[in-house]
């Protein structure tokens, strides 16, 4: 089954919870659209984290990268997962009120990944992200982990992220996939807090794009697809070499789409990032529940800047709402829980449908 999560947009003028009790709030840094977590330890280092949907980590743990493991002075081990040797390294003995969740539990414990060279100390990705529920508050830059009693405001809007399951239904990634619709037509997408800008001076100055160090948020888009609305829409405007982060290799184009519906908002103008088709229809496919057309990335919803947006990352958050009423075991709660959405969509089709096709023909 597709459906483990939902994410949910509400306004700045509407709470995004129904919940009286307090979430944990992440020590966050926000750069040109991009969220880091910025924790610090008791002896007074401090971290960068990029908080990335798409980023990388492994059964539940974030991870930091090979120099920030050596100025922490922690000792790496390995740790098999999967068949694989991986290093990890002790949680720091963190600063209290500038601390990070733990992870979840998995084989190695409470722990966190090493690997190689990054930009920053490391990235807080999907696998750390999955299993729990997360607001990212655009106006007030700041990330947080929301306590089990959440609930989202009646007035929010949902709309259903998608997770790749084993043939026995188990969760088997956790990168999600969110449609979107432009021109009419659903695309599958990628979520990525994480996407990644480099504007040339002429993308810059088409887009309007606030960077750090040249780098901002990006949404991105598959050169098919962009070859495609180009040719029905020859007036979306077309920079062409408009982004660099890829050069020499690669020289994007960037294309304006006038509006964009997502999660149940009109959005827009948007502009995409030209990426290879392979990198979504080979690289992220063999990762995600479906085939994806691009990623959704910071800059939409920097165009809602009043959007409040919450991820619920699975299914463990209707367990948590349900199990004081119904102790069932994993298996019959899917089982039910799929079993009414079936019954949902036929119940859709028999009330609206049906009549709908009555009326047309007693009209004839």
């Amino acid at each position: 089954m597709a459906l483990v999560g939902i994410l949910v947009a509400a306004a700045l003028t509407i709470s995004p919870t129904t919940s009286a009790d307090s979430a944990q709030v992440v020590p966050t840094a926000f750069e040109a659209g991009h969220f880091y977590a910025v924790p610090e330890t008791a002896d007074g280092q401090k971290l960068k984290l990029l908080v990335d949907t798409a980023g990388g980590g492994m059964s539940g743990m974030y991870w930091i990268s090979e120099a920030a493991a050596q100025r922490l002075q922690v000792k790496t081990t390995p740790c098999t997962i999967r068949n694989r040797e991986v290093p990890v390294a002790p949680l720091p003995n963190y600063k209290s009120g500038s601390s990070l969740p733990p992870p979840g539990s998995g084989p190695c414990g409470e722990a966190m990944m090493v690997s190689g060279e990054y930009d920053t100390d490391g990235q807080i990705g999907a696998a750390y992200l999955l299993g729990r529920v997360w607001t990212f508050d655009y106006p007030a830059q700041q990330l947080s982990l929301q306590a089990a009693a959440w609930r989202p405001s009646p007035h929010a809007h949902a709309s259903p992220l998608g997770f790749k399951r084993s043939v026995l239904g188990k969760p088997a990634g956790a990168f999600a996939r969110i449609t979107i619709h432009i021109d009419g037509q659903p695309l599958d997408m990628l979520l990525d807090t994480g996407a990644t800008a480099h504007p040339t001076a002429a993308g810059k100055e088409a887009t309007g794009m606030s960077t750090v160090n040249g780098e901002g948020v990006a949404s991105y888009i598959t050169t098919s697809m962009l070859d495609r609305w180009h040719k029905a829409h020859p007036d979306w405007r077309v920079i062409d070499k408009g982004d660099d982060l890829f050069a020499p290799q690669f020289m994007a184009r960037l294309i304006e789409v006038p509006q964009v519906e997502i999660a149940g908002w009109s959005i827009g103008p948007v502009w995409f990032t030209e990426r290879p088709d392979p990198a979504f229809h080979n690289a992220m496919a063999r990762m995600m529940d479906k085939p994806p057309e691009g990623a959704i990335g910071g800059n939409n919803y920097g165009i809602l800047i009043i959007w409040f947006l919450v991820f619920v990352f699975a299914r463990s958050w209707l367990r948590a709402l349900h199990g004081p009423w119904f102790k069932l075991p994993d298996s019959h709660f899917d089982a039910i829980h799929y079993g009414a959405m079936t019954v949902h969509k036929i119940g859709i089709l028999l009330f609206n449908l049906v009549p709908a096709i009555a009326l047309y023909l007693a009209n004839l």
